[in-house]
């Protein structure tokens, strides 16, 4: 079984057991979180896909703490402006997720 899910603007793709980076949230390690924005969950061939979210549809997880991105510089550079260079780097912060369980209606999925 398979859900996808919107979190912080974006879109993931979840099934019980994954591990996903979302942007980062005000919780600490180990508290649990629901996600009721769930826009389609799927178990073989059959699929539901919401309009816009999958009514009674929720996705547990667990947060396992916060990690820090990959670096990445930023450069401006103007070619008219004599010496103008500026170069600044930025890492972005991520909590790091796991699917605990997919619920329909009143039966979760847990594996």
């Amino acid at each position: 079984m398979f859900a996808v899910i919107e979190l912080g603007g974006h879109q993931y793709r979840v099934r019980v057991g994954d591990r996903i980076q979302v942007e980062k949230l005000p919780l600490a390690a180990g508290e649990a979180v629901e996600i009721d924005r769930v826009l389609m969950v799927g178990e073989g061939d059959q699929v539901q896909i919401g309009r816009p979210v999958v009514p009674e549809a929720r996705v547990r997880a667990t947060v396992l703490g916060h990690v820090k991105g990959e670096k990445i510089i930023v450069f401006k550079y103007r070619p008219g402006a004599k010496r103008y260079r500026r170069k600044q780097g930025h890492r972005q912060t991520y909590t790091v997720l796991r699917v605990d369980a997919i619920q329909v209606g009143a039966v979760p999925v847990q594996g």
